[in-house]
């Protein structure tokens, strides 16, 4: 959002007024995300992980990814690389990803 902000007053479609608005709104964003990680006892690394997580799952469901195996490998295989990224034990992989997999389909259903 800030990115998105900043690049359409650099190209002077939006005046600072407006750049100020979109601002406050991200301020206000980031506030209400440090709380809700604070209340759910999460450290910034964890933010980042589940952040990184919820962006490539969302990214990548296709409209019937629920129905197609294919589909659900290809989750399988990005959620393995981001619990290997952020160190997660190797153990506790396979029940972690079935776990976001169930939670995928809670989220994302059958709609991308």
């Amino acid at each position: 959002m800030l990115q998105q902000a900043l690049l359409k007053y650099k190209n002077n479609a939006i005046e600072t007024t407006q750049l100020l608005n979109m601002l406050i709104e991200v301020a206000k964003e980031l506030r209400a995300e440090h709380a809700r990680a604070e209340e759910l006892g999460l450290n910034e690394g964890e933010v980042a992980f589940y952040a990184e997580l919820v962006k490539q799952v969302r990214q990548n469901v296709s409209l019937d990814w629920t129905l197609r195996e294919s589909a659900k490998a290809k989750i399988r295989v990005l959620v393995k690389r981001i619990l290997r990224k952020y160190g997660y034990p190797p153990d506790a992989q396979a029940r972690a990803v079935e776990t976001v997999l169930e939670q995928a389909e809670l989220l994302c259903g059958n709609a991308a």
